[in-house]
């Protein structure tokens, strides 16, 4: 019984949160820059005002460009089940599914951003991919170097394996190389720029300017479900540290909120405190977490 309402409940706490980690986010960078920022709670008026929109499609759009919002959505609510160990979920979760789960959200955005035939949407669209070509292999291996102690690929035996860990160098350095992972597959600087809609630097939100209503709404959802799986899996594989009092469940859950808070104010401070890079020279930036996890699996 427990396992059923922890399914059922844990997606609707997913889908709650985000937006407020996103929220977070923004008012700590905006604070950071001298500005007030907008509210915390600004990502749930934006999403009620888009979902309460009408959506212009083009007539050169095929059912791909109307499928990828929800096939999207799909893959980071997926992604972010994977990332809590809900229930029943935790035989499914295993490190190479999460990756191919991300891999198949962002093939089929990029896919949609072609069918458009919008010159800047096939722009955002093969900027995505070929960010995606230095990612994908970066995160991979820096989640090896906790699966590799572990010795399972599973996520829920990884996080228990991550518990017991002292901190020692390949621990810190696989800590920084899914650090860099992060800002990258949040889309945030120096990788990317969310609140850029400049066609020379644009990336992923290049790809969404042909959406509109609801549609858009779903993706910007999507965005923020994923975010916030990236950052729980941040403080669950390299944060685990739970504190030893008689608390139970609430004093656990305000002490991994207060771990995911540090997390969202770490990425708003790495944004802040860097320029974006070119495009061409975001292979040295995921190269150096690469190495930096290259170096964590050989000091193990």
């Amino acid at each position: 019984m427990m396992q059923v309402i922890s399914v059922m409940i844990s997606p609707l706490l997913v889908l709650a949160l985000a937006p407020l980690v996103a929220g977070i986010i923004k008012k700590a960078k905006a604070r950071m820059q001298n500005r007030r920022g907008p509210a915390l709670l600004q990502s749930y008026y934006d999403l009620h005002k888009l979902f309460h929109k009408g959506s212009i499609i083009s007539s050169t759009t095929s059912w791909v460009f109307k499928i990828a919002p929800y096939i999207y959505f799909a893959t980071a609510l997926a992604a972010a089940m994977l990332t809590f160990f809900a229930g029943p979920l935790v035989e499914f979760a295993d490190l190479f599914l999460l990756v191919y789960i991300f891999a198949m959200g962002r093939f089929f955005l990029a896919l949609a951003s072609l069918d458009s035939g919008s010159a800047f949407g096939g722009m955002g669209g093969s900027r995505e991919m070929y960010i995606s070509v230095l990612v994908e292999p970066a995160l991979l291996l820096s989640l090896l170097t906790v699966a590799l102690p572990a010795g399972t690929t599973s996520m829920d035996n990884m996080k228990t394996m991550a518990e017991g860990f002292p901190l020692t160098l390949p621990y810190v350095l696989g800590a920084v190389a899914f650090f860099m992972v992060a800002v990258a597959e949040t889309g945030r600087i120096p990788v990317d720029n969310p609140d850029t809609h400049l066609e020379l630097t644009m990336v992923h939100e290049g790809m969404l300017l042909e959406y509109s209503g609801c549609y858009l709404g779903l993706i910007h959802w999507a965005s923020m479900v994923k975010q916030l799986t990236i950052l729980v899996l941040f403080t669950s594989l390299f944060l685990p540290w739970m504190p030893v009092v008689n608390g139970g469940i609430l004093i656990e859950g305000i002490f991994f909120a207060g771990k995911l808070l540090i997390a969202a104010v770490l990425l708003a401070v790495v944004e802040t405190s860097t320029n974006k890079l070119r495009l061409f020279r975001l292979q040295g930036f995921l190269a150096v977490s690469c190495l930096l996890s290259v170096l964590a699996l050989v000091a193990q």
